[in-house]
């Protein structure tokens, strides 16, 4: 009966020994349910670019005879960008002037013959009302000054075609010399002295330069398609350019693409990307092709309930979960009470938070609004005050589930990797 006795307490410590292994205690970190201002922020990359600047490209062909600029260099409105060689343009000028000149003496040698069939129609007209010429003669003379008049509005014409064939040329000729369109800088040189451009008449052009004007900058940046609907002319930004690691901007979206980048090009794998430019408001020594990470204000909420971004996670709903309104046993009219799902349907993950309960955690599902980078807007869920966890990560995302035992703590460290042998 003894040895009964002591199999017995054997066996309880054994089975006290193995309940103890399996109760694990997670260690966590929390931190009260509060309400605070949230403002909404959409993280984009780009460039920093003029404003305003113009590709000085020629209307003519030819070689480029002077370049009196350099890049970097500042012009004003006015000032001589680039002289290409004038002489085939002059002689076309002069061809066309000789040829204007002489259309116009054509026209007053038709304009006199007119004059001259006039007065021979006037006689001839008084001749046959005497019956002094056939009708034959008068109408010969009737039809000399007919074909006068035909000549003479043909060399009417003619001088007129002459003299936009001169104005044209004249027009070429003053085009071998191209002015800066405004005041600015010299961002790119592309061409040399001794080359050879083409104009822009023929097919695209060669572009000598490129002229902006660096008083007035902004950002242009690339945002998703998901984030686009999110972004408004005239909403703020903040901008962190890498070329100014200790200062910040301040930018207002003034313009955002309609179409995505490269929609034309169907067979594109690249993701769908907006540009959207931002006005910066501060000066300083921006250049063209500067790097820029914009951080636009979208959406604000004022005086919410929030919890850490970190403490939101995801699990497979269970029966009895407390709902998004924290009430774990809703009414039949409840709207969080969810139509049955198929048979052979797997279950959805739903977004939860671990309101931390004495020694244990209550899983609670939400239901969120706005986010910035440290804390999210909670719609339904838990109460302002309520303790939710905040870590460790391992336990949010993989460790915890409803019930769970738990102590608090500060966070676990991970072993140092040059500390291993």
């Amino acid at each position: 009966m003894g040895w009964v006795l002591a199999g017995v307490v054997v066996a309880g410590v054994a089975l006290g020994v193995v309940w103890r292994k399996r109760t694990v205690v997670i260690t966590v970190q929390t931190e009260p349910v509060q309400r605070r201002d949230l403002t909404e922020l959409v993280v984009a990359n780009g460039r920093i670019q003029p404003v305003l600047q113009v590709v000085i490209a020629p209307e003519v062909s030819g070689e480029i005879v002077d370049l009196p600029v350099v890049e970097g260099q500042q012009v004003r409105q006015g000032d001589v960008l680039v002289q290409i060689k004038r002489d085939n343009y002059v002689a076309s000028v002069n061809s066309a002037s000789a040829s204007h000149q002489s259309a116009l003496a054509g026209q007053t040698l038709a304009d006199a013959n007119r004059r001259k069939a006039k007065v021979e129609l006037d006689r001839f007209q008084q001749l046959y009302d005497n019956r002094l010429v056939s009708e034959s003669d008068y109408l010969a003379a009737q039809t000399a000054f007919e074909v006068a008049e035909a000549s003479y509005q043909s060399s009417v014409h003619q001088a007129e075609q002459a003299k936009a064939a001169l104005a044209r040329t004249q027009d070429d000729l003053a085009k071998t010399t191209i002015a800066a369109p405004m005041n600015g800088t010299v961002t790119r040189l592309r061409s040399q002295k001794g080359e050879r451009v083409v104009g822009t008449a023929l097919m695209a052009g060669t572009e000598i330069m490129t002229l902006a004007n660096l008083h007035d900058m902004e950002a242009r940046v690339d945002i998703g398609e998901i984030d686009i609907v999110l972004v408004a002319i005239g909403q703020h930004a903040r901008l962190d350019v890498d070329a100014f690691r200790n200062r910040r901007f301040t930018g207002t979206v003034t313009e955002i693409a309609n179409a995505a980048k490269g929609a034309a090009n169907t067979s594109s794998q690249e993701a769908t990307k907006f540009e959207v430019k931002i006005r910066i408001s501060e000066k300083a020594e921006f250049r063209p092709g500067m790097s820029v990470t914009a951080e636009i204000e979208t959406r604000h909420r004022t005086h919410v309930l929030t919890v850490p971004i970190q403490s939101v996670t995801t699990r497979l709903p269970r029966q009895g979960a407390a709902p998004a309104g924290g009430n774990p046993n809703p009414g039949p009219g409840s709207s969080t009470n969810r139509a049955a799902p198929a048979k052979d349907a797997p279950p959805k993950p739903v977004e939860v938070v671990f309101v931390a309960e004495g020694d244990r955690v209550r899983m609670v599902e939400v239901k969120r609004g706005i986010s910035d980078d440290h804390y999210v807007e909670i719609i339904q869920g838990p109460a302002q005050d309520q303790e939710v966890v905040s870590g460790g990560y391992k336990a949010i995302n993989r460790q915890l589930e409803h019930g769970t035992l738990i102590r608090r703590g500060a966070p676990e460290k991970e072993p140092d990797p040059a500390s291993k042998p």
